[in-house]
């Protein structure tokens, strides 16, 4: 019988994050991490040949990572990290307090996973006609937003509506808000990335437009961006990683005293230190269980991908994440380009 051999390497894992790509690239690349309480920030700076190799942009990103933002105390924490990492990566760029500002919501208000722009443009100060007319007190400064739509219901492409705008108004910075797509369940809606390296709408769910970046529209563009969908192929693949992981807790679990106190169905394995041997993998999954997290990933898109079952998916109470993340984003970035608003 004749051998068959797959080529997996046209089956790629979607995700928009630089943090997914570094964490799977065997380049070394160095990384500052700092934790404000239960938010960690990761800043990671990709020169030309690193960017490369993990198909990204050159420049910096910085994701923070946070657990929860459905009550009022995390949201507040999320949105201070939010402004102080905006005001850091401000002033590496060099932009001044009187620095002219557009923000762009990307995205479909009509779609809610993608809707994460134009909601966050509703949240946001803009004094730009404020300041047509007088100059509004100290600790405000020149800020105009606008929601571009989508090519498929403008006709327009965004990236050419944009510049249009900028050669109207001649703002001195751009901040793009956009929704983005992850290769990890753990990270959707609970992650935040900021880069220098400007914005590819669409590239994450595989409808890639013209980039939004310093090099297209000649000044400097700050890209912010959650996850809040994952394909099929993630949902799958990470679901055997926590059934391997489940497998061995409750084996070693049942060894335990405390199998006698606690019922285990109440416990978050996630949470404890779990080592997973292969000979529990190939118990539990027998040929699947053997392959290694990257190879599942690549035969799930080889069986899913053809048939068109690669789906893009997002949580079930979307609706509620969306509109507080959208103020998050909003209130964060209002603090960060009006002092008065924070000095009050």
């Amino acid at each position: 019988m004749k051998k068959h051999t797959i080529d997996l390497s046209q089956y790629q894992i979607r995700t928009d994050l630089a943090i997914e790509a570094v964490k799977e690239s065997k380049e070394k690349i160095e990384s500052e991490v700092k934790q404000y309480k239960n938010i960690k920030v990761t800043k990671t700076y990709l020169d030309n040949h690193m960017a490369n190799q993990i198909q990204k942009q050159e420049g910096n990103y910085i994701t923070i990572e946070f657990e929860d933002v459905t009550d009022y105390q995390n949201r507040k924490q999320v949105t201070e990290v939010l402004e102080i990492t905006l005001n850091e990566l401000l002033n590496e760029l060099n932009i001044q307090d009187n620095d002219t500002c557009l923000i762009i919501g990307l995205g479909n208000k009509k779609s809610t996973p993608d809707a994460l722009g134009p909601l966050s443009i509703d949240n946001i100060l803009v004094t730009r006609h404020l300041f047509l007319y007088d100059v509004p007190e100290e600790g405000f400064r020149n800020v105009s937003a606008i929601i571009p739509g989508v090519t498929g219901t403008t006709g327009i492409e965004t990236s050419d509506l944009i510049k249009s705008i900028i050669n109207t108004i001649q703002p001195n910075f751009v901040i793009a808000i956009d929704a983005l797509a992850s290769k990890s369940i753990e990270r959707v809606n609970k992650t935040i990335q900021i880069s220098d390296t400007g914005i590819h709408p669409g590239s994450g769910v595989g409808n890639a437009r013209k980039e939004i970046s310093q090099k297209t529209l000649g000044i400097p563009v700050i890209a912010i961006g959650i996850p809040t969908v994952v394909d099929a192929v993630t949902i799958v693949s990470d679901t055997i990683q926590y059934m391997h992981k489940h497998y061995a807790f409750h084996k070693n679990y049942q060894k335990s005293p405390m199998h006698n106190l606690t019922v285990s169905s109440q416990i978050n394995y996630l949470k404890k230190e779990i080592k997973v041997n292969e000979e529990d993998k190939k118990n539990l999954l027998g040929i699947v269980g053997s392959l290694n997290e990257e190879d599942i990933k690549q035969l799930l898109s080889e069986v899913l991908t053809p048939i068109g079952y690669n789906l893009m998916v997002t949580t079930k109470e979307i609706d509620f994440i969306i509109e507080n993340l959208s103020q998050i984003l909003g209130q964060g970035i209002n603090q960060a380009l009006h002092k008065k608003i924070k000095d009050n």
